[in-house]
């Protein structure tokens, strides 16, 4: 039912989407992945050889919004933290993805990485696009099941913020808006359940819309800010730590 609510902010958003740049060259990794015998040896191995960190998602992960998103996208504030000895990280965000389309653009050049911690933040755009639900959950499975079956990576995925206050949304219906998120956090939820060990959520639901203010949203109304996306970092980072990766605070 939100999809004709939505219709209107994917209209809006695209021109936001359209000029966005592509992301940076992925760059190639020098460090081997832990095997699936090694994964319980110890912590201790996975510091001393660093941590291959791979980003994949859409404007949000490529940083545009940011005053300089090459440092100051979210998963760039993360990479700063890996400990020292790490690969640089790979940035494979692509402005204006959908979640099926990433599945081929971004989820091979992930694997071919042999990265150990990856994080997925792709959704807003589905959203907006009125893309449903079991559409949006079926292309995401195809990212989370290939990165579980073809790599040794721990996978945070992040969900749907609480979108109700970002000033691009100020003309749809909040409760469709409302219902068509917690449709999509459901829907990651469960991907993620199948996989618990490997598959973490990282809740950007949780608080999020008392976050949004002039200074955590860019000046298009729709991007985060050099503020936001420190807070979304934090989000991500501390679900990392909390599951094991060392990150420095």
């Amino acid at each position: 039912m939100w999809k004709v609510e939505l219709a209107i902010v994917t209209v809006i958003c695209g021109a936001f989407v359209s000029a966005c740049s592509a992301a940076p060259t992925a760059q190639p990794s020098q460090t081997p992945v832990p095997t699936a015998s090694q994964t319980g040896a110890a912590a201790t191995a996975t510091v001393a050889s660093g941590i291959k960190y791979v980003a994949i998602g859409a404007s949000d992960t490529v940083g545009v919004g940011a005053s300089d998103p090459a440092k100051g996208s979210w998963p760039a504030i993360v990479a700063s933290r890996l400990p020292a000895g790490s690969p640089p990280y790979t940035n494979l965000g692509v402005s204006g993805s959908l979640a099926m389309q990433a599945v081929t653009q971004q989820l091979p050049g992930a694997i071919a990485q042999r990265p150990n911690v990856v994080s997925v933040w792709l959704a807003v755009n589905d959203l907006n696009a009125t893309i449903e639900p079991a559409s949006f959950a079926e292309s995401l499975s195809q990212i989370v099941d290939g990165l579980v079956q073809k790599s040794e990576a721990t996978i945070f995925v992040g969900d749907v913020p609480d979108l109700r206050a970002v000033p691009v949304y100020a003309g749809v219906d909040k409760a469709r808006l409302l219902a068509g998120i917690q449709a999509y956090n459901d829907a990651i939820a469960k991907i993620a359940a199948r996989n618990p060990a490997r598959v973490k959520v990282v809740d950007l639901f949780t608080g999020s819309a008392a976050l949004v203010s002039s200074g955590t949203v860019s000046p298009d109304g729709f991007h985060p800010s050099d503020e936001g996306y420190r807070l979304i970092a934090e989000r991500f980072a501390s679900a990392m730590r909390a599951n094991g990766v060392p990150l420095r605070v």
